[in-house]
């Protein structure tokens, strides 16, 4: 008697440790794994852009007046130094021509008074204000020049004239934009895109634009490190060839590998952030999991994150449901997709 119900206890034992085992198994989170993917060795990304011109230059006189005559029209090619227009500078003209006469004039004074002065028939004081007053002379003359010169405004540089905003007889101010030149020594193109392509802007290897059936090189000259209320980021491309501002075209960029080809991608659902980091889940041998920091660089043409450092490709990845573990936590791993798991997200 005793014997059986040394067995049935041993028995009953043996059931309540199973269920123990049992309900602890069902307890732990049970997660679906990945393997990161080789990211592609190029990606081709495609957008539209418009020709712009290197800068807009507003021209005016340095001196007022009335306009006396307009020498290029809207849509001129001009070259730097090349005259647009004049004032009248007959007022100006005689103003240099009185200034002139007393120079002369005083001029030959300060010489007399110098024989004198070295003769010691007139004082060093009186000498010394006569040559003073010479000088402040030829400062005003110079003054004077320097306007009539004003008088006629030249292109800056080379350039289209853009818009010309006076007609002749009319009067101006000094410093009111006549003409507005586009500067088109340098032509750029500026193109908007989107942040995907933002982070892999270290990666461009060869960028070019479409045009009248041709291809023109691009060359980056800047992207604004900050998106606009669209979440596009502003980039600008040196180009060169028979292209003209306001010109619309199509920009290729081709997308490279990292430097150092290591570069692996995971569905987007595996990476979660903590304190401005990137990490994801790795699971060890043993089904604990460890966080594991990785550095990001834009998605795939799948829409998978592309990761540059932090994975060899090797590691099982948790495919979702990170926010819900804790380091070196144990898993439960499902190998296949349960028929309530529409998508295979957990």
């Amino acid at each position: 008697m005793k014997f059986k119900l040394g067995l049935l206890g041993m028995a009953v034992f043996l059931l309540f440790s199973c269920a123990q085992e049992e309900k602890a198994v069902d307890s732990l989170h049970s997660v679906m794994t990945v393997k990161p993917q080789n990211a592609s060795n190029e990606t081709v990304k495609s957008f539209s852009g418009v020709v712009k011109e290197n800068s807009e230059t507003n021209v005016g006189f340095k001196t007022a007046g009335q306009i006396e005559q307009i020498f290029v029209k809207e849509g001129a090619h001009v070259r730097k130094g090349q005259l647009l227009a004049c004032l009248d500078s007959k007022d100006y003209k005689l103003g240099v021509d009185a200034l002139q006469i007393q120079y002369n004039q005083l001029k030959n004074e300060v010489a007399r008074l110098k024989v004198l002065y070295e003769s010691n028939s007139v004082s060093g004081n009186d000498y010394e204000k006569a040559v003073s007053g010479l000088q402040q002379l030829g400062v005003q003359l110079q003054v004077n020049k320097n306007k009539m010169d004003y008088t006629r405004l030249y292109a800056p540089a080379n350039g289209i004239v853009k818009s010309v905003n006076f007609e002749p007889s009319e009067m101006v101010n000094a410093g009111t934009p006549v003409f507005t030149l586009l500067d088109v020594r340098r032509l750029e193109v500026e193109v908007s895109l989107p942040q995907s392509v933002y982070m892999m802007r270290s990666r461009f290897y060869h960028v070019y634009c479409t045009a009248n059936g041709h291809d023109y090189p691009l060359t980056l000259l800047s992207i604004i490190p900050k998106a606009d209320n669209n979440q596009l980021y502003t980039a600008r491309f040196a180009v060169g060839g028979n292209l003209t501002a306001g010109q619309n075209v199509n920009v290729v960029i081709h997308v490279g590998k990292g430097a150092h080809g290591s570069n692996c991608s995971l569905p987007m659902h595996a990476v979660f952030e903590d304190g401005g980091k990137s990490y994801v889940w790795v699971v060890n041998a043993d089904s604990t999991v460890v966080r594991r920091e990785v550095t990001l660089e834009g998605t795939d043409d799948n829409g998978c994150v592309v990761i540059t450092s932090g994975l060899s490709g090797e590691e099982n990845v948790v495919k979702a449901g990170v926010n819900y573990l804790r380091d070196k936590e144990k898993v439960k791993i499902i190998q296949q997709p349960a028929s309530t798991n529409v998508g295979g997200l957990i």
